[in-house]
């Protein structure tokens, strides 16, 4: 259990660290989001500590050592009965707060593991309900909402762009000639360019047209013409493909279809990281991983081997 002790001089108490830590991730740009995060998993660690350790604010940020975090995990799964997947998730917050310190030497290195995870297979939509979804709508007699839906369906579908960065692409964004799309809003705040697929420019020429909005408009509007919310893209879709019979709802899932799909066309799995906008090839990999049942279909048609072995002639063993 750990030692209280009183902050004295120019010991820093948790309360204190946190405080700078924000503000360092402020200096740092990161987005409110993340911001957000982390003083949630803060106040996850605080209400263990006053639950456990009767914290008063006199805890330094010296005091946590690596049995206080098992601590916090085991309290965690009492407490909340969470997954090692949330689990972790509020491990990650509270570890980048004492790493940040480590880097400083303020606090004594330690290592922080997280968690064996048990990777769910990834839901994705099927081909059936994909044909479904992109029923073109009669764009005469149309809502403009329907027909923005279905033009968000090929855009996910054909980019597998996230829901926030989507939101915020504007019309300057979209550059037809080069066939490519500027996203500005991504998880690393880098600028990232998507190739656009030969029949997502089609589609994306008749629906500008159509919009015609100013230069620095949303792509993807309310029918007031505003940008669209999370909840509001969200319930749009969920509604459009409910019309369609279709049960899935989720926006994420174009994303992870997008992903199932160029594995199983043979897409190049560096480019495909470059397209999902990840800094390594963890998640590709993970990908691959889930989709290896996928990958065996029709193994014996592509394969080298049994190309050159047509009249499947067989050595006869004796």
């Amino acid at each position: 259990m750990v030692k209280m002790r009183i902050n004295k001089n120019n010991e820093i108490s948790l309360k204190k660290a946190m405080d700078k830590f924000i503000r360092h991730c402020k200096i740092k740009d990161l987005s409110e989001s993340t911001i957000i995060y982390y003083n949630n998993c803060y106040d996850y660690f605080i209400n263990f500590l006053k639950s456990e350790l009767n914290y008063d604010d006199n805890l330094l940020i010296n005091d946590i050592d690596k049995s206080l975090i098992e601590n916090f995990i085991l309290w965690l799964k009492k407490t909340y009965n969470m997954n090692n997947i949330t689990i972790n998730t509020r491990i990650r917050g509270i570890r980048a707060l004492l790493y940040y310190f480590m880097k400083q030497n303020i606090i004594q290195e330690f290592k922080i593991d997280l968690l064996k995870e048990d990777k769910k297979i990834k839901k994705t939509y099927n081909d059936e309900e994909l044909k479904r979804l992109l029923v073109k709508p009669d764009v005469d007699n149309s809502s403009f909402a329907e027909y923005r839906n279905w033009v968000i369906i090929n855009f996910l579908l054909a980019t597998a762009v996230r829901a926030k960065s989507l939101r915020n692409i504007k019309i300057k964004d979209i550059d037809l000639e080069d066939g490519v799309v500027f996203i500005n809003t991504i998880k690393n705040r880098k600028q990232q360019v998507i190739p656009l697929s030969r029949t997502l420019i089609t589609v994306l020429e008749e629906y500008l047209d159509y919009r015609n909005g100013e230069h620095d408009e949303y792509l993807f509007c309310t029918i007031y013409g505003g940008k669209m919310k999370s909840g509001t893209l969200n319930s749009a879709i969920r509604r459009y493909n409910k019309e369609r019979d279709v049960n899935k709802t989720s926006v994420h899932l174009f994303r992870h279809t997008f992903a199932k799909k160029w594995i199983l066309n043979g897409g190049d799995p560096f480019r495909l990281k470059k397209i999902l906008g990840h800094s390594s090839m963890r998640v590709v990999n993970e990908y691959i991983n889930m989709f290896a049942e996928d990958l065996k279909k029709d193994f014996n048609v592509f394969n080298p081997l049994e190309e050159f072995n047509k009249k499947k002639k067989h050595i006869k063993m004796k």
